[in-house]
């Protein structure tokens, strides 16, 4: 191959993993078989986190409970899971993406899933009656428990899949749990491959010189 084909080509690929990141859509990632297409998660590139494929694999249970058992949740032996932020920023306010902008709306996970979805335009989200690719999204009573707490001792913020309200509830209560996690669990970071391409890249233009 030419050294100009293969500099082309090596381009094109850095700008494909570097494309991916700006895309809008959820990515299907850790297939339960191999070479299959039954994902177990969903990589969501605008908020950069993975929501399990399954939105109800743990049933229904106190905040408590529920935080303990997305923090010890293994999934093709990957941990590091958790309950979706709905205080991306800390900033102590829980932002209602009904209204406001889609930038403000990415510091709730839960309300940026449910009003934008894979995308970016409001009112195409997920719900109980379009659930997308997931599964077990309950319609009758989606009640999903957030990792955030609420300013009040002994409650926590969740986030209703039939209405997309958020709600402070005591945290004795009994609702559902999503396990989202960081960045896409199927792949390999994508900082790491731009280096690994551009270290190719940087070499191939290097040899071509000395020649």
């Amino acid at each position: 191959m030419k050294k100009s084909s293969m500099l082309g080509a090596l381009c094109a690929a850095v700008i494909s993993v570097i494309s991916l990141s700006s895309q809008a859509a959820l990515i299907g990632v850790l297939p339960a078989t191999s070479g299959g297409t039954d994902w177990q998660a969903y990589y969501d590139d605008q908020l950069d986190i993975s929501w399990t494929a399954n939105a109800n694999i743990n049933s229904v249970g106190t905040w408590d409970t529920r935080v303990a058992w997305a923090a010890s949740l293994m999934i093709d032996g990957i941990g590091g899971w958790r309950l979706p932020s709905m205080d991306v920023n800390g900033n102590g306010t829980i932002v209602n993406c009904a209204s406001g902008s889609q930038a403000a709306c990415k510091d709730n996970e839960y309300g940026h899933l449910y009003y934008y979805g894979e995308g970016t335009t409001l009112g195409n989200g997920i719900t109980p009656a379009s659930p997308g690719p997931f599964s077990n999204l309950d319609p009758f009573a989606a009640v999903y428990w957030s990792g955030t707490e609420n300013a009040i001792p002994g409650r926590a913020w969740r986030f209703n899949f039939e209405d997309g309200v958020n709600t402070a509830e005591f945290k004795e209560s009994f609702d559902f749990a999503w396990a989202v996690h960081a960045g896409n669990v199927g792949v390999v970071p994508v900082p790491g491959a731009v280096w690994l391409f551009s270290s190719g890249l940087l070499g191939l233009i290097s040899m071509a010189r000395r020649k």
